[in-house]
């Protein structure tokens, strides 16, 4: 042999190269899936915080329910913003194949999505339950 490729064997390894960089980039895409996941859950994060901020900081007002809604609307807004994030989230993950990339499970999306939504349904219900001392 002398060394030199011929063009079939050239073209295989342009191939087997295309094939690498279709995968590093499916890989890529995956990893920036999930960064997009946890931006939306901070967003959804600061939303339910928006609103206990505004029912602590506004809770003598009057009538007293009107900082309760507000605060319950911020705090579904974020609620709907879990759901949402891990909807496109696992569909996403879902049309993807991982190669060298670890991707966090469809059902931990979920499950994360989900303790959020809770968590943050039962602080709208203790606001409105809740109690505060008269100033």
């Amino acid at each position: 042999m002398t060394g030199k490729k011929n063009s079939n064997e050239l073209a295989e390894d342009r191939t087997d190269l295309a094939e690498d960089r279709t995968d590093w980039a499916e890989d890529r895409t995956m990893m920036a899936n999930e960064r997009t996941f946890a931006g939306w859950m901070r967003t959804g994060l600061a939303s339910v915080g928006i609103g206990l901020g505004f029912n602590a900081l506004f809770n003598t007002m009057e009538p007293a329910w009107v900082p309760k809604a507000i605060a319950t609307i911020f705090m579904i807004i974020g609620i709907f913003i879990f759901y949402a994030a891990q909807d496109k989230g696992c569909a996403v993950q879902k049309r993807l194949d991982a190669h060298e990339a670890e991707p966090i499970k469809r059902m931990n999306m979920r499950l994360i999505a989900g303790f959020m939504g809770f968590s943050s349904a039962l602080l709208a219900i203790a606001i409105w339950v809740m109690k505060f001392p008269e100033a």
